[in-house]
């Protein structure tokens, strides 16, 4: 496993705390129907800290999990003991492009655009074909995507840094305040983002704790013809587009799709 993951340390920590309440967010129905109406096993790539994945198993579906980040799974596994759900097993430490396991998937979705953070073209494709490996006959890969990242402001310009501004601050446990601070630039030839983060913890009105993080680039787009491409080119039949969490069939205006494909 390659060290050069993204979250750890305060992106880590912080986390859950900066996302707030997701339990109303409508990708927990959307992926949860799939997973039903499939039947069987399902694998949540990207899992995190288990937003998905420990609702999933509370409510008896049969479901694991990987993440490239050892800080993210033991968050994971932490929040598991907590509310009593068993995980022995079923969460792995793994990168997607590198998916190796031994189990294979009526289901796997790959929520909250974590497929975008594949950021190489050739890792895209083998990610693909790791993915339709891992699968059951008949199995469903549902995928995420955004077709850019700029949303209510103007395309930015070639390769210019945003100003910095607040992303999010949320008052943790113990009284301290946790402060996330983005920009980010645009290569909009290599459709790749660029983003760096500055993270403070703030108690009584002075900077105790601070982190800066930068990844350039962090995040591919696609447009919604190269991403139903890629399932096209793994071996995937049956490929859907909908809008946002829904089963509206897209349209070229939705920014926010997923897309779902069965193997063969």
């Amino acid at each position: 496993m390659t060290e050069d993951y993204e979250y750890r340390g305060l992106i880590a920590k912080a986390w859950d705390l900066l996302r707030g309440d997701t339990s109303t967010w409508p990708d927990r129905r959307y992926y949860r129907a799939i997973i039903e109406r499939q039947g069987g096993l399902a694998l949540d790539v990207g899992c995190g800290t288990g937003r998905l994945m420990l609702d999933y198993l509370a409510a008896g579906l049969d479901i694991d999990g990987i993440d490239n980040s050892p800080e993210m799974l033991a968050l994971c596994r932490s929040k598991a003991a907590a509310l009593g759900i068993e995980v022995e097993g079923r969460l792995f430490h793994q990168e997607m492009d590198q998916l190796d396991l031994a189990r294979r998937y009526a289901t796997i979705f790959v929520p909250s655009l974590s497929f975008q953070l594949v950021l190489d073209l050739a890792a895209a494709a083998a990610t693909m074909t790791r993915f339709h490996d891992h699968m059951a006959p008949g199995g469903v890969l549902v995928l995420s995507f955004k077709s850019r990242f700029w949303e209510n402001r103007p395309q930015p310009p070639q390769m210019q840094w945003s100003p910095w501004f607040k992303l999010a601050e949320k008052e943790r446990e113990g009284g301290d305040i946790i402060r996330r601070y983005i920009r980010d630039r645009y290569d909009h030839d290599q459709q790749l983002q660029h983003e760096e983060n500055r993270y403070e913890v703030v108690r009584d009105g002075e900077v105790i704790e601070a982190e800066f993080h930068s990844r350039c680039p962090c995040v591919r787009w696609y447009s919604q013809d190269q991403a139903l491409a890629l399932f096209g080119r793994a071996g995937f039949t049956d490929v859907k587009m909908t809008a946002a969490d829904s089963d509206r069939p897209a349209t070229p205006e939705d920014n926010s799709f997923k897309i779902r494909g069965t193997r063969p």
